[in-house]
């Protein structure tokens, strides 16, 4: 059987695919890769099936050795060290170290065939937010991988833009509590430069900034949550959902980001700025 072994994670790395889309209304989070465009790209690159599982490193650090001759593609935040948006074999024995990337906060490593752990509720993404998958990834793990493969696309090199290393602009349209907010408070929101907190996650990308006033002191009931959704808890300062959000919420969502720009939110590094604009 086919196989590689992680020697160091790094700060973190996960298995990822598609994720459990569908299952919401049973309490079970979506998760899936936090930026979806790198991770299907590195798929293709190796001619995998599409929702192959492959590996989430955030801020580079992993080191893998090649168990047998494998052919990989690593994506999304360009780690140096490493080549990049194009397949390249790796020899039994070899290792594959991701120095830490230059723009962007999370690459992806696909492997022809695909990461074949065990599917959980028909996904083999792991959610940090509800334990449901593999656990993040640790010394000495030995992952297989499996055999189901595309013919190889053909492709040497795919020319990508790397994530943006200054500010990012968000679009953002005005989601179903907005009028939780006074109008200063929507306007600070999209006149403001934000910066993106520490606490960030794959929950969600935390801003630092002013306050947002709101209109309406009382609270919500929980409810539905969406991958984009921009809820305002108590501080005052918005949370933008990611992969691992939960089911629902009980904090009002002013606004959502466009689909189109999910992604980005997926690689803004603790300290970059963002500004909302609608």
């Amino acid at each position: 059987m086919s196989s590689l072994t992680i020697l160091e994670p790094g700060p973190l790395a996960t298995i990822q695919d598609r994720g459990r889309a569908g299952q919401a209304a049973l309490g079970v989070p979506a998760s899936g890769a936090c930026d979806r465009s790198p991770y299907e790209l590195a798929n293709r690159l190796v001619g995998n099936r599409p929702g192959a599982a492959a590996l989430e490193v955030t801020f580079g650090g992993l080191v893998l050795h090649a168990d047998v001759d494998l052919v990989v593609a690593i994506t999304g935040a360009p780690c140096t060290g490493v080549p990049l948006n194009a397949p390249a074999t790796l020899r039994a024995g070899q290792l594959l170290r991701l120095g830490p990337p230059v723009t962007g906060l999370r690459t992806y490593v696909a492997v022809r065939g695909g990461i074949d752990v065990p599917p959980v509720l028909g996904s083999r993404s792991t959610d940090l937010l509800s334990g449901l998958g593999p656990a993040p990834l640790t010394p000495g793990l030995t992952l297989p991988v499996g055999r189901a493969v595309e013919p190889m696309p053909g492709v040497d090199l795919a020319p990508v833009a790397h994530p943006a290393g200054g500010q990012v602009a968000l679009r953002v349209t005005p989601g179903p509590r907005r009028d939780w907010f006074t109008d200063a408070g929507w306007e600070s929101l999209l006149s403001q430069t934000y910066q993106v907190s520490s606490n960030s996650n794959r929950v969600g990308v935390r801003l630092d900034g002013r306050p947002l006033e709101r209109a309406t002191a009382g609270e919500l009931a929980s409810e539905g949550m969406a991958r984009g959704a921009i809820q305002i808890p108590p501080s005052g300062t918005p949370v933008i959902f990611l992969a691992d959000h939960p089911v629902t919420g009980g904090y009002p969502v002013i606004a959502y980001v466009a689909d189109a720009d999910l992604d980005a939110c997926a690689q803004l590094r603790p300290g970059q700025p963002v500004r909302l604009v609608s």
